[in-house]
């Protein structure tokens, strides 16, 4: 409990202070509330390789260069040279560097995928000032940050549909869809949903062939990609080995097994990157000049990364991705063996993907028995005649818990068809069939999170989070009940409440 009195200014700003090792319990005592991010039961969100000490390192590594300003890298040399070496070890193993089809890749460390992306969309936009209504075109698996990104930047957002039976967009679609106002062309290696990676190459011919950009969103998994091709896996050709691929997105927090958040953007060449870059130099103050969205970056990101490459080296990449790739098998396994689950897509990177056959059990009941054994997984909600689904981020740090997965995994179906599926009430079904997003009142807003058990008074504690129901089952179906657009505004909507001061 934070004392009252220490909080007299409210929220995290007391009167006098606190003793630091009060701050720092108080940190710890909100930590303990989170889902675990070691141990290998956590499938999303965070990435863990299981190695001994490289926490210690990462966060030492940090300690020395957190206070470093990447807005001005001649007053801070150190953060140029650790950048420029993480561009040089991404675009290696990404198929550029001397020697290779693309021997002259440069690029820009970010603070995460968005970004890389939001940035490859500027890039590409800003390469054609001629273009008064700019357009992309995506498939509808594509990371939704490219929607993000056209949303901010006043980008026209051209969504191919991706067949059911595939999960991967036709190449004749997408270039059907390319129009003279078309800037990028973008693609996945691999989706995040289903982990299956697109077919670049095709993509990028016909990008080429159109005189447009193709960008590749390798972010999930364009560091493990490589090294699943040379243990011997049919990874198809995706990145600058590809002829068109003209810029390609990797984030070093996932499979690289850096801290949060370090992403890294490459293009082929520097005259591609060039429309990247944002200088201002009209008014009294410095010439501002930035390769990415932030100004003043912390080099405590950087400098983490830069430990944690410099210490697994290629070698122990590859053991990470052997062991990665055993325990994807593992997980597949188990969920074949289970009557009522199907594999969304045989696996082919780092994710397993299973959804239930018909008579299979409720899968957002499932998650919450998952939940309850102990293993957090991230369910997708039904879109576009694709069913619902269960998606597992696999990590290194999850092979030790294969073995423990499946007895648990239908332990838990068993007990989802014991409980049976979630029927919202029938009023609520109704309302969600009916409702539209603009006739959303904030008094139907909370009455409904009301209903849901979310968006409750504060716990008292200092969060500023009200409580969260235990289970999701109920949230799930209403949100998997409801069109997107109208998710949207739920989740927006909902997320707000959970999101107030703490006075």
């Amino acid at each position: 409990m934070i004392d009252d009195e220490s909080r007299v200014l409210g929220g995290a700003l007391s009167r006098d202070g606190v003793a630091a090792e009060v701050a720092l319990a108080e940190v710890r005592r909100l930590r303990s509330g989170d889902r675990p991010t070691h141990g290998g039961r956590l499938f999303a969100y965070v990435y863990d390789p299981a190695v001994p000490g490289l926490d210690d390192l990462a966060a030492a590594a940090h300690r020395e260069s957190a206070h470093v300003n990447g807005l001005d890298p001649t007053a801070f040399p150190s953060l140029l040279a650790m950048e420029n070496a993480l561009v040089g070890a991404a675009g290696r193993v990404l198929g550029g560097g001397p020697g290779t089809a693309a021997p002259d890749v440069v690029g820009s460390v970010t603070s995460g995928g968005t970004e890389s992306l939001i940035l490859a969309v500027k890039t590409a936009r800003d390469a054609h000032p001629e273009i008064t209504a700019p357009r992309i075109v995506v498939p509808s698996t594509a990371h939704a940050a490219f929607a993000k990104a056209a949303h901010y930047l006043r980008v026209a957002l051209d969504v191919v549909p991706v067949p059911v039976t595939t999960l991967r967009p036709d190449p004749a679609a997408m270039a059907a869809a390319i129009r003279p106002e078309t800037v990028l062309v973008a693609c996945s290696a691999p989706s995040y949903a289903h982990g299956v990676v697109d077919p670049v190459a095709e993509i990028a011919a016909v990008a080429a062939d159109a005189g447009v950009r193709c960008h590749v969103d390798a972010c999930f998994g364009g560091w493990t990609l490589p090294y699943l091709r040379r243990l011997g896996e049919p990874v198809p050709a995706f990145d600058f080995a590809v002829p068109g691929v003209t810029s390609i997105s990797v984030d070093l927090h996932k499979y690289a097994y850096a801290p949060k958040g370090v992403s890294v953007l490459l293009h082929r060449d520097a005259a591609l990157r060039a429309p990247q870059y944002f200088a201002y130099a009209d008014w009294p103050g410095y010439t501002m000049i930035n390769p990415v969205i932030a100004s003043t970056r912390s080099g405590g990101p950087i400098a983490a990364a830069y430990a944690t490459l410099r210490h697994l080296g290629d070698a122990g990449y590859l053991r990470l991705a052997t062991v990665t790739r055993d325990a994807v098998a593992g997980l597949a396994d188990a969920v074949r063996a289970v009557d009522g689950l199907r594999l969304m897509a045989e696996p082919e990177s780092t994710v397993v993907c299973f959804t239930a056959t018909e008579g299979g059990p409720d899968l957002f009941v499932l998650v919450d028995e998952l939940t309850a054994r102990g293993w957090h997984t991230q369910p997708q909600l039904s879109y576009a005649g694709l069913p619902s689904s269960v998606h597992l981020t696999v990590t290194a740090a999850v092979a030790p818990r294969v073995a423990e997965f499946g007895p648990d995994l239908v332990e838990a179906v068993a007990a989802a068809r014991a409980a049976g599926p979630v029927r919202l009430p029938a009023e609520l079904a109704a309302l969600v069939g009916a409702l539209t997003p603009e006739a959303l009142t904030p008094e139907l807003v909370v009455g409904l999170a009301a209903g849901l058990g979310l968006g409750g008074q504060a716990d008292g504690d200092g969060s500023g989070a009200g409580p969260l129901p235990e289970r999701m089952a109920l949230v799930n179906t209403l949100l998997d009940a409801a069109p997107p657009a109208l998710r949207e505004r739920l989740l927006v909507e909902f997320v707000g409440l959970l999101q107030r001061p703490t006075w």
